[in-house]
C-alpha cells in the first residue's frame, strides 16, 4: 500500500467533506475536493478550498462532480486520473437530511433523496471501479450514519437511503475483495455540521397537519440531535485512520457516535449473521481477501 494515497471525495463544499478534505491533505495525502457548481453557488467555498491550499501548500484539487449526474461524475473521475495517474480512495460523503412525518414526504422528494444519498454512490463507484481493478486495489468508503442501522419516527425516508446505502456497501465488500479492493461504512453518530441547517423537510404540510401531537416529532428529534452533537473532527480523525489502515486490514464498518444507541450491538450481530449466510451459500472462500481476511467482517 501506498503510504500517501489519492483521494476523491463528494460533498466537499461544507460540513464532513470539507473537513475530511483539509485533515487528510495536512497528513500529505492527494485530495480531490469534489462539489457541485464551484464557479457558481459554491463559488465562496472553492475559493475557501483553493485559498488554504496555496496559503498552507496542500495537495488539494477543486473538481466539480455533481453526484446526481452520470456524466458529470464521469468528467470528474477522468480529471482526477489524469492529473495524479490513480484514484486510491472514494469517500462517498454527499449527501443531504430529510425530516418529516413519512406521509407528509412526497414521492419526488423521496426520489430527490435517493438519487442523491443512494444513487449519487452508484455512480461514483461505478466511475471510479475500472481504475481501481486496473491498479488491483483501493478503498469505496460509504459515509452511512447511525440512521443506517437504526431507525427514529419522522426520519425515515432518511433512514431508508441510508439503509439502503449499508446494504449497497456490504455487498461491494464481498464482490470485490478477491481484487483487493475494499468496501467500508463510516458510521457517523449526531456531529455539528451545517447538516440540520441545510435540512429539507416534509412538503406536504395538509398531511402533517392531521397527526395532531405526532407533528411535533420532528422538531423534537432535530432539537435532540442538535443539542448532543459532538465534535466533528472525531469522524475526520477516523476517516483518516482507515485511509492509513494497510490494504486488507480494514474493518466493513466504523462506527463512531457521542453516544451508542446500540448500533454497535447491531453491528456485531449482524457480523455473525452475515458471516453464517455466506458459509451456507458456500461462498466463504470467493468472498476472502487476499491476505486471508474476510471481507465482510467488523
Amino acid at each position: 500500500m501506498k503510504s500517501k494515497q489519492v483521494v476523491l471525495i463528494t460533498g466537499s463544499s461544507t460540513g464532513f467533506g470539507r473537513l475530511f478534505t483539509e485533515t487528510l491533505a495536512r497528513k500529505g495525502h492527494t485530495v480531490f475536493a469534489t462539489m457541485r457548481d464551484p464557479g457558481g453557488r459554491n463559488a465562496q467555498n472553492a475559493s475557501e478550498i483553493r485559498a488554504l491550499a496555496e496559503k498552507d501548500s496542500l495537495p488539494i484539487h477543486v473538481l466539480e462532480l455533481d453526484v446526481t449526474d452520470d456524466a458529470s461524475v464521469g468528467r470528474a473521475v477522468d480529471a482526477a486520473v489524469a492529473k495524479a495517474g490513480r484514484i486510491d480512495v472514494a469517500i462517498n460523503n454527499a449527501g443531504y437530511y430529510l425530516s418529516g412525518l413519512e406521509e407528509a414526504v412526497t414521492t419526488e422528494q423521496a426520489q430527490r433523496l435517493m438519487d442523491t444519498n443512494f444513487l449519487g454512490p452508484v455512480r461514483v463507484n461505478r466511475a471510479v471501479l475500472p481504475h481501481m481493478r486496473r491498479q488491483r486495489g483501493g478503498v469505496l468508503m460509504h459515509i452511512s450514519s447511525g440512521a443506517g442501522r437504526v431507525v427514529l419516527p419522522s426520519v425515515g425516508f432518511y433512514c431508508a437511503s441510508k439503509f439502503a446505502l449499508e446494504a449497497l456497501a456490504e455487498a461491494y465488500s464481498y464482490e470485490l475483495a478477491g481484487q483487493g479492493i475494499e468496501s467500508v461504512i463510516v458510521e457517523p453518530g449526531q456531529y455539528e455540521t451545517p447538516i440540520f441547517g441545510s435540512t429539507v423537510k416534509a412538503a406536504d404540510e395538509a398531511r402533517t397537519n392531521t397527526y395532531g401531537a405526532v407533528k411535533e416529532i420532528p422538531a423534537k428529534i432535530n432539537a435532540a440531535l442538535s443539542s448532543t452533537a459532538g465534535n466533528a473532527q472525531e469522524v475526520a480523525d477516523t476517516v483518516l485512520r482507515i485511509v492509513e489502515t494497510p490494504a486488507g486490514e480494514r474493518q466493513l464498518r466504523y462506527f463512531v457516535s457521542p453516544q451508542n444507541f446500540g448500533v454497535e450491538e447491531i453491528n456485531a450481530l449482524s457480523k455473525q449473521v452475515q458471516a453464517s449466510v455466506i458459509e451456507a451459500f458456500g461462498l466463504a472462500v470467493d468472498t476472502k481477501f487476499r491476505k486471508g481476511k474476510a471481507a465482510g467482517t467488523v
